[in-house]
This record gives structure tokens, C-alpha cells and sequence, in this order.
């Protein structure tokens, strides 16, 4: 194959992964955009019990990753687990959408949680697999795989929470599961472009056993995280265990290693931490934020009136905005005697701009009309947000 060929069949298999991408975060920032106010405004939930819920949900669904990832490396191969994961999630947004059943709530977004889980690792490691050995292009190519989550998010987000107003909470959920679908469909129309591209399962015939018993244990899966996401007390106590066991992990791990390696953990620990601190309040968008936004914001801009969970779509319009700007400064200071930042005075400018925009929401306060504060507020404090996203993410 030529080198123009190679690059060819490089840029359609992106474009394919790009495009799944796109579709899977179009879904599931769809689904969070509007999943808190469906729960407080249409089945009666207090805050406490909506954020715990999705609280709940959003640490699943962040922890199942690490097994999908396991399951599309070494099972049943990266391109099958993508497709997989992908079905699965379409059948909990599904499942979100049919009309008077509030109890099929808690089983979908476990099965959203799952699916999220079996598919998110698997698209990024063929992005890996396809630019392997090329370190130039790789950058780039993950650079623009994260413009798909925000282009995703930024229309779902957009657009999900307005359906919801004007149609209806299920009508919502349905064009979550429709982007999906598309995504899906695409990805097949698509696939002869990543052939070449996967991991030694995807190369070999498929193992029906081993299908079989990963199918199970996603029932299974599905199973314990409806019983935690509905259990408020064992959702506390699901994410302290998980709390400790990465602590013990750690321990495990530093006890084997050298030295040179223990100091690694620990800052490696110390990272994770202040990790894990920055998405407590990076997930008040979906949570606390637009709970406040639907009661204490004037959400009349320019004679449109713009429904809470559309205020969440300022996140990815301003990573629109920042990135290429951010982007610029880091090759302008990379060429200088200095360099650029490092990575520590990246976490610690990301954690000062994150808490700016917290106190612009506080400050805002001091200038409510009826309760009500402007919703140019918001735009600022999102902004900072965002800014910290990038530093940090």
C-alpha cells in the first residue's frame, strides 16, 4: 500500500470511530442533560434523592470502564466490544423512553452505566491501534477524537432538553437512543475501514463461549448497579468500599516496588485525588447546576426562554472556544526558553480557574432580581469551568 493509500485508510478508519463517538456522547449527554429534572419535576424526587441517584450512576459509569476495556483487549476483540457496548446503551436509553413506567428507571440506567462501561475504553484503543508507531499524528488524532464529545454533547445537550419542554420527557430519551442507533448503523456502514485495526480477539473466529459468559456478566452487572443506584445507603457505602480498595491497590502495589517506584505511586495517588475532586464538581453540571438554574436563574435570553438543561451546553460551546486558544499558548510557551507548563502547574491553575467559577455562582447572589440572578452568570461561571476542564482533563 502506498503512502497517500495509507493515509487515506487512516483518515476513513478516524472518521469512522470519530463519527461512533459522536453519536455514543450525543446519547449520554443527552440523557444527563435532562435525567435530574426528570427525576425532581416528573417523578416527585427531592434533590437529595435525584443527585444521589445520579451520583451513583455517573461513579458506576466511570468505574466500568476498566473491565470493558479488559473485555475488548483480551475476549472478544475491540471492534466487536465497541459494537456491543453500543447496543447495550441503546437499550437503556430505550428503556428510558417508554411512557408511564417510572419504575424501569433504575434497571435503564444501570443498563446505561454497563453499556456505557463495555463500550467507552474500546473506540480510543483502535484510535491507538490505527496510529500506532506514528507519535506525530497520534496527538492530533486524539485531539480531534475529543472535539466528537463535544460536538456530541454540545448538540444533545442542545437539543434534548428542548424536546423535552416542547414534546415530552420519553420523546427525549427516544432521541437519545435514535442517536445510537445511527451511531450503530454507521459504524456497520462504515466497518471495512477498520479491518486492519484491533485487538488479537477481533483477528480470530468468535468464541461463542466466551460471548456467552460475558453476556452473563453483564446481566449480572446490570443487576448490582440497579440494586446500589435505587439504595441510597449502599450507594454511599459502594463508593467508600471503592474508596478504600483503590487505596489498598495502591498499598499492594507500593509494597511490591522499588523505591524510584513507590515515589511514582504516590504521585501518581496524589494525581488521582485531585482527579477525583475535580469531577465531584465537574458533575455539579448536571446535578446541583441545573437544579439551580431551573429555580434561581432568569432563563429568558433575548425573548427565548431557555429550558435548565440546555444550560449545560455551555460547557462544550466553550471548549469550542478555549481549546484552539489554549492550544496556541502551549506551542508559543513550548518554543520559548522556559517551555511550557508543567503538568503540576497545570492541575493547580485548573483547580484556581475551577473554583473562580464557583464563586461567581456565590457572588451572583448579591445581584438575584425575585431570586432570580442573570443568566449572563452563568455564562461566565461555565466559562471558568471549562477553562479548568482543560487544564485539568
Amino acid at each position: 500500500m502506498t503512502t497517500d493509500a495509507q493515509a487515506q485508510a487512516r483518515t476513513k478508519g478516524f472518521t469512522t470511530l470519530f463519527l461512533v463517538e459522536l453519536w455514543e456522547r450525543f446519547g449520554y449527554y443527552g440523557m444527563t442533560a435532562i435525567v435530574v429534572l426528570y427525576m425532581v419535576q416528573q417523578l416527585g424526587y427531592t434533590d437529595d434523592r435525584a443527585n444521589l441517584t445520579y451520583g451513583a450512576f455517573a461513579a458506576l459509569a466511570y468505574t466500568v470502564p476498566s473491565v470493558g476495556g479488559w473485555i475488548g483487549d483480551k475476549i472478544l476483540g475491540s471492534r466487536r466490544t465497541t459494537v456491543l457496548g453500543a447496543l447495550i446503551l441503546a437499550l437503556g436509553y430505550i428503556g428510558l423512553s417508554i411512557p408511564n413506567h417510572p419504575g424501569l428507571l433504575f434497571p435503564a440506567l444501570a443498563v446505561v452505566a454497563v453499556g456505557g462501561g463495555i463500550f467507552k475504553a474500546n473506540p480510543a484503543n483502535m484510535i491507538s491501534k490505527l496510529y500506532e508507531g506514528d507519535s506525530a499524528r497520534i496527538d492530533s488524532a486524539f485531539t480531534m477524537y475529543y472535539m466528537a464529545v463535544n460536538i456530541g454533547s454540545a448538540a444533545s445537550q442542545i437539543a434534548t432538553p428542548l424536546i423535552a419542554v416542547k414534546v415530552g420527557w420519553h420523546a427525549a430519551f427516544a432521541v437519545c437512543a435514535a442517536g445510537l442507533v445511527v451511531g450503530i448503523l454507521n459504524y456497520f456502514a462504515m466497518s471495512r475501514y477498520l479491518r486492519h485495526v484491533g485487538s488479537a480477539p477481533d483477528f480470530e473466529p468468535l468464541d461463542v463461549k466466551r460471548l456467552v459468559l460475558v453476556l452473563i456478566g453483564i446481566v449480572v452487572g446490570i443487576v448490582l448497579v440497579t440494586y446500589i443506584v435505587q439504595n441510597r445507603t449502599v450507594a454511599r457505602a459502594t463508593v467508600f468500599l471503592g474508596f478504600l480498595a483503590m487505596l489498598a491497590i495502591f498499598w499492594v502495589m507500593g509494597q511490591r516496588g522499588n523505591e524510584r517506584e513507590r515515589k511514582g505511586l504516590v504521585a501518581v495517588l496524589i494525581l488521582t485525588g485531585l482527579g477525583m475532586l475535580f469531577f465531584i464538581f465537574y458533575q455539579q453540571m448536571s446535578t446541583s447546576l441545573t437544579l439551580f438554574s431551573l429555580r434561581n436563574v432568569n432563563l429568558n435570553l433575548f425573548g427565548y426562554d431557555v429550558p435548565a438543561g440546555q444550560v449545560q451546553a455551555l460547557n462544550p460551546v466553550w471548549i469550542f472556544i478555549l481549546s484552539p486558544a489554549l492550544a496556541w499558548l502551549y506551542t508559543r510557551l513550548g518554543r520559548g526558553e522556559g517551555g511550557d507548563f508543567h503538568i503540576s502547574t497545570k492541575f493547580a491553575m485548573g483547580f484556581a480557574v475551577l473554583a473562580v467559577g464557583f464563586f461567581i455562582y456565590g457572588f451572583s447572589g448579591r445581584f438575584a432580581a425575585g431570586g432570580k440572578i442573570s443568566f449572563w452568570f452563568m455564562v461566565a461561571g461555565y466559562g471558568f469551568q471549562s477553562l479548568g476542564e482543560l487544564l485539568i482533563s
